[in-house]
């Protein structure tokens, strides 16, 4: 552990350095070492910063013996939260000083964590994921600094996710400062969909079906219920099929989903981004 703190003293770290920029709540979810959230209190929805400070430590611990992960997801009140996920090092270090949060997730995993006074809108969001060489399907949660990271790859040395970079209530006020660090990726040029007549694709102003996409989707690995992510994913192909654009397909899944909303924006634009990957591959192989 850095400097000799305890796993507690460091997830109470990370706490507080979030709440420096406005979140005093978090949801916490509990994953094994596959990756899958456990079955039953597997999710705490909506906890407050002073539940979690007295609560962690035992927490920690129990999820430790248990080889389980600990990874909350900040509820922004105030400023908008960017999770860079494993961005290369040249990009961490042009980031630090726009950032309130970087921290070590493996032995060459990090997450940059910027705060931004103003939502910017998800085609920034994915220019800057894009520029600095990040995740773009990171979906705005993190394994807690103090945990140890749970993977079946690390074993059996699993390493513990520690702070490296801190800056208590630093937040970007302009898109231009982020701008002149020069790691934004450029805009994708716009591309006008050729007008075509189709029998099989309804008016595109239609939207699908979400109760259909749920009643056809799989059961979810515990078995209680319907997989909500492959629900979301066939929803977003259809939605793309029927002419919406990637963007539309995203904030309207966030309107249809009560899995997106609750996991934001990020996740969203995850899901139409790999549905669209999808409907390119398919479209290629037709050719």
């Amino acid at each position: 552990m850095a400097g000799g703190m305890t796993a507690e003293s460091q997830a109470i770290d990370m706490l507080n350095l979030f709440a420096t920029v406005g979140a005093q709540r978090f949801d916490v979810t509990f994953t094994d070492i596959e990756g899958r959230k456990l079955p039953k209190g597997g999710f705490l929805p909506n906890r407050h910063i002073n539940e979690l400070r007295r609560t962690i430590g035992p927490m920690l611990r129990e999820a430790a013996q248990a080889q389980h992960n600990v990874i909350i997801r900040p509820r922004p009140t105030r400023a908008a939260f960017i999770q860079l996920d494993d961005p290369p090092p040249a990009s961490i270090e042009r980031l630090k000083h726009a950032a309130f949060l970087i921290h070590r997730t493996s032995a060459t995993g990090h997450q940059v964590w910027l705060a931004l006074d103003e939502k910017p809108d998800l085609e920034f969001k994915r220019r800057l994921k894009k520029g600095a060489g990040a995740d773009i399907m990171a979906t705005g949660a993190t394994r807690i600094a103090g945990s140890l990271n749970f993977k079946l790859d690390y074993a059996p040395d699993f390493p513990c996710v520690e702070i490296v970079h801190s800056a208590p209530g630093q937040v970007t006020t302009t898109r231009a400062a982020l701008e002149s660090l020069g790691i934004l990726a450029p805009p994708e040029p716009v591309r006008q969909a050729p007008l075509r007549a189709s029998l099989k694709r309804p008016d595109v102003r239609k939207l699908p079906s979400y109760r259909k996409c749920l009643d056809g989707a799989p059961l979810n690995q515990a078995g209680t219920g319907p997989d909500r992510s492959r629900a979301d994913y066939t929803w977003c192909l259809t939605a793309l099929d029927w002419g919406w654009s990637v963007e539309d397909t995203a904030k309207m899944l966030l309107q249809e989903s009560p899995k997106a909303r609750e996991r934001g924006e990020d996740y969203a634009m995850q899901t139409a981004h790999s549905a669209a990957e999808a409907v390119k591959r398919r479209k290629a192989n037709a050719r």
